[in-house]
C-alpha cells in the first residue's frame, strides 16, 4: 500500500532538499529597515511630511515581516512636532514589545530634537562620528510685522471671542503675558522629553547630568561620550556584525505620496478638478520655509 505524502516522516519529506545547492535552501536572517527622513509634522496638502498617519502602515509592516530578527531604523530629521514624534515613538515601542523584536536606530546627518526623540525608540542607537545628535529642548519661533504694516499704511482689524485668542499674533505687539503662557507650555513639553530620554538611556547618561537638556547639540563622536548613543557605526556594518554577512535587508518606506493617499480625486463627480492646488501650493511654500528653518539650525 502506498503511504500518503503527509504520513511520511519529516526527514523523508524534506529529503529532496539535499540535492539542491545550500544557498537555495538556507534562509538568511532578515532585518526590515524603516527610514524616517525630513521634518516631523510639517504637513501640507501636497507634502504630507513625517507623521504617524504617513508612517503607521510602514511601521506595522516592518514589525510583521515573517522571520524578522530585529528592526532597524534610519533617521535623518531635524525635528518638528513633539506630538507626532511621540506618537511614532509609542507605536514603535508598542510593536517592539508585541512582536518581541529588538530595535536598532542609526542616525544619518541629523537626529536632533524630535529626530532624537524618535531615536530613543531604539534599544540601541548608532551614528556617524560627524552626525548631529541631541537638541533636547523646545523652541517656538515667529515673526513680528507691526512696524512694517504701519509703514505701508495697512490697518488690520481683529475681532475675537476670548481675551487670549490673539496670543502671539505677528501683526500685534508682543505681550509679556503671552510669552509667559507659551513658556509654560514649553516647560511641560520639555519636561516630558527629558523624562523620556532619562527613562530610555538610563545609567548611560547619569554622569553627564542636566547638561544634556539645554537644547545643545553635538557631533556623533561627542554624543557617544555623553551617552546619547551606543556606538559609531552604519546600519549595514552593524547588522552584518550581529547577524552575519548574509543578512538580508528589506526597506519599508512611509507613504508620502499625496496622489496615492488621495487616489480617486480626479474621478469624482464633476470631472477633473485642480482647485485643490491653489491652497496646496501656497501651503507647500510655507511648509518649505518651516522645514528649511529647522534644517538650517544644524548647518544643512
Amino acid at each position: 500500500m502506498d503511504i500518503l505524502a503527509d504520513e511520511r516522516p519529516a526527514a523523508d519529506r524534506a529529503g529532496w532538499k539535499r540535492y539542491l545547492p545550500a544557498s537555495w535552501t538556507r534562509r538568511a536572517p532578515l532585518v526590515p529597515v524603516l527610514r524616517f527622513s525630513g521634518a516631523i509634522g510639517v504637513v501640507t496638502p501636497l507634502k504630507p511630511g513625517l507623521s504617524l498617519s504617513t508612517s503607521a502602515a510602514a511601521i506595522e509592516k516592518a514589525f510583521s515581516m515573517r522571520g524578522a530578527k530585529a528592526v532597524a531604523i534610519q533617521i535623518n530629521s531635524p525635528g518638528g512636532s513633539a506630538v507626532q514624534s511621540m506618537l511614532i515613538y509609542r507605536r514603535i515601542r508598542a510593536l517592539a514589545a508585541e512582536k518581541g523584536l529588538k530595535v536598532y536606530v542609526f542616525a544619518e546627518d541629523v537626529a536632533a530634537s524630535g529626530g532624537y526623540l524618535l531615536a530613543v525608540a531604539g534599544d540601541e542607537i548608532y551614528a556617524d562620528a560627524s552626525s548631529i545628535v541631541g537638541s533636547i529642548g523646545v523652541i517656538t519661533a515667529s515673526f513680528g510685522v507691526v512696524d512694517l504694516i504701519a509703514k505701508i499704511g495697512v490697518e488690520r482689524r481683529v475681532i475675537t471671542a476670548g481675551a487670549n485668542k490673539d496670543t502671539l499674533d505677528p501683526f500685534l505687539p508682543e505681550k509679556p503675558e503671552d510669552v509667559e503662557r507659551v513658556k509654560a507650555i514649553q516647560r511641560d513639553v520639555h519636561a516630558a522629553f527629558i523624562d523620556l530620554v532619562k527613562e530610555r538611556r538610563g545609567a548611560k547618561i547619569e554622569k553627564t547630568g542636566e547638561e544634556l537638556f539645554t537644547g545643545e547639540f553635538w557631533s556623533g563622536k561627542k554624543a557617544l561620550e555623553l551617552g546619547l548613543i551606543d556606538g559609531l557605526a552604519d546600519l549595514r556594518s552593524k547588522m552584518r556584525a550581529l547577524y552575519g554577512e548574509e543578512v538580508r535587508f528589506k526597506l519599508v518606506m512611509p507613504s508620502t505620496s499625496w496622489f496615492r493617499r488621495k487616489r480617486g480625486i480626479f474621478a469624482g463627480e464633476g470631472g477633473f478638478d485642480l482647485g485643490f492646488l491653489t491652497g496646496g501650493l501656497a501651503a507647500d511654500v510655507i511648509s518649505a520655509i518651516e522645514a528649511r528653518a529647522l534644517w538650517s539650525r544644524f548647518g544643512f
